[in-house]
Order: structure tokens, then C-alpha cells, then sequence
């Protein structure tokens, strides 16, 4: 049976659970915080910590996993990181070695789990302000692309900033950035509008990641922080063993998307 967007958070992730659902997660959920996923070893999780630390508007950190506990035990109920993304990537060495749906056979003790909020979050927000989102429209993956806007390292992570893209009317842009300033979890204002040039994007119709999508006449290119800034950087750092969201294939949590700290819901101890 089809399941209505609308539809709760938690019947999300059982359908993706169990492989019904392996599309982008852009307007699933409405209400309640969508995020990336980073997880690596331990050894690892300090400076990954500190690098989103230094880096908040790509990087904002909104739940962190005990090591080598799968579950998300502050953001939501019953939130597993091995099975609740409907794709993931995993690296080996800073190299792309698959794009599985289920990570389950591939967790380890020694693993910890970052979810890092998504720009799927004000969406709604925008929507609901009368704003159009291009992407939901066409029912495609945001785009996204690599920039020369450097990140501050931190340990071995380092490398430049991926944003995403949504063309904007141009007499809405003050309106998104005073919308978006409620959600600083979720990448908060534009890093930048107008000429893509200016944050080293040679050609706004091949995105690096995502779907393209059209710019109209009236509208400006916005782009905002992306959290798929960790895969750029991965791959430059090359652990053992990296694994993250496809892009645009988001972890649907059971947090509320206005919450002014989602990394401080009630915790649910392992048993």
C-alpha cells in the first residue's frame, strides 16, 4: 500500500526497514528532523567532533551514538542506524565501495554514529511561507555541489564545503533567510545567493551530487550549507572504514524539527 508523505516518522523508517522504500527522503515526515549520517571507528571520533565543531553552518552535529551502539537513543524511539537510511555509502580507505540499503552486517563495537542535521528540515518551513521548493516539485534529489569555500581542519579532516541548491524568487530571499534562522540545526541561513562562480561552481546545471533543476527567470540560485560536506573530506582523510547517507537519502527521526535542542531529548538506556 502507498504511504501518504504525511505519514509519521516512525511508519517512515519501517517502511524503509524493510526495503519498501529506497527513493529520497525530501518531504517525507513533515514536522520532525531529517539528517545525514556519518559513522566511523572510534579511533576516529574526536577529530571528526572537532571538525564539525569548526565547521557548524555544513557540519551541525545533532545526535552523537555510543560507541558501538547502533541506535539513536536521543532521537527518536527504536532509531537504528543500520537499517533506517534507504541507502548508505560506505568507504573503504577513502574510496566509494558500495552503496548498500543495509548496513547491519557491516557494524562494528568499535563504531560511532553522527547524525548531522539536514536542510530537508526548514523545508517545510519554506513551503509552508508560500516558497517553492524546485526539487519536491519535480520529485527529484536536491542539488548539490563542491565548492572552494575551505573548511577549518581539524585532525585529518579537511577539505573544501558542499552546499545544496534551491532557486528562489529573488523577492523571497530575505524572507528565506529570516525563516531559516529558526533552524540553525539544520544549516540555518544561505552561505550564498547569486552568481555561482563566486563559491567556485563552474556549471550550475551538473551538480556534483543530486538531480539538476531549472532556475526561472525571476529566481536566484541559494545555496546553503550541505552535509555532505563529510564525504568530500573523507575523502581526503581516508579511514579504514567510513560509512554516510547516499545524498538525499536522509535518517527520519522522531525529533521535532522546531526543537530548540534536539540532542537533549530523553535518553533511552541500552538494555
Amino acid at each position: 500500500m502507498e504511504l501518504s508523505a504525511d505519514a509519521s516518522a516512525a511508519e517512515w523508517r519501517r517502511r524503509i526497514r524493510d526495503g519498501s522504500h529506497k527513493r529520497h527522503t525530501a518531504g517525507l515526515a513533515p514536522g520532525v528532523l531529517q539528517t545525514n549520517l556519518v559513522i566511523l571507528p572510534s579511533t576516529h571520533a574526536l577529530d571528526f567532533m572537532r571538525f564539525c565543531q569548526r565547521n557548524p553552518k555544513p557540519c551541525p552535529i545533532v545526535g552523537v551514538s555510543d560507541t558501538g551502539d547502533p541506535l539513536f537513543r536521543t532521537l527518536g524511539t527504536d532509531v537504528d542506524v543500520r537499517t533506517d537510511l534507504p541507502r548508505y555509502r560506505v568507504f573503504h580507505n577513502g574510496v566509494l565501495s558500495g552503496e548498500p540499503t543495509d548496513i547491519t552486517k557491516l557494524w562494528r563495537r568499535d563504531l560511532v554514529a553522527f547524525a548531522i542535521g539536514c536542510s530537508f528540515t526548514f523545508e517545510h518551513a519554506l513551503m509552508a511561507a508560500g516558497i517553492p521548493m524546485r526539487h519536491i516539485d519535480c520529485d527529484v534529489t536536491v542539488p548539490m555541489f563542491r565548492t572552494s569555500i575551505a573548511c577549518r581542519p581539524a585532525g585529518p579532516f579537511s577539505g573544501t564545503m558542499v552546499v545544496s541548491m534551491r532557486p528562489i524568487p529573488a523577492d523571497r530571499v530575505e524572507d528565506v533567510i529570516s525563516i531559516c534562522q529558526r533552524f540553525p540545526s539544520a544549516h540555518g541561513t544561505p552561505i550564498h545567493v547569486g552568481d555561482p562562480a563566486a563559491i567556485g561552481i563552474s556549471d550550475i546545471s551538473q551538480p556534483d551530487y543530486g538531480e539538476p533543476v531549472s532556475i526561472n527567470p525571476g529566481e536566484v540560485p541559494t545555496f546553503w550549507g550541505c552535509g555532505v560536506t563529510p564525504q568530500n573530506v573523507v575523502l581526503a582523510a581516508r579511514p579504514e572504514l567510513c560509512i554516510t547517507h547516499a545524498p538525499g537519502h536522509m535518517l527520519i527521526t522522531d525529533v521535532a524539527e522546531n526543537a530548540d535542542e534536539p540532542f537533549t531529548q530523553p535518553y533511552a538506556a541500552a538494555a
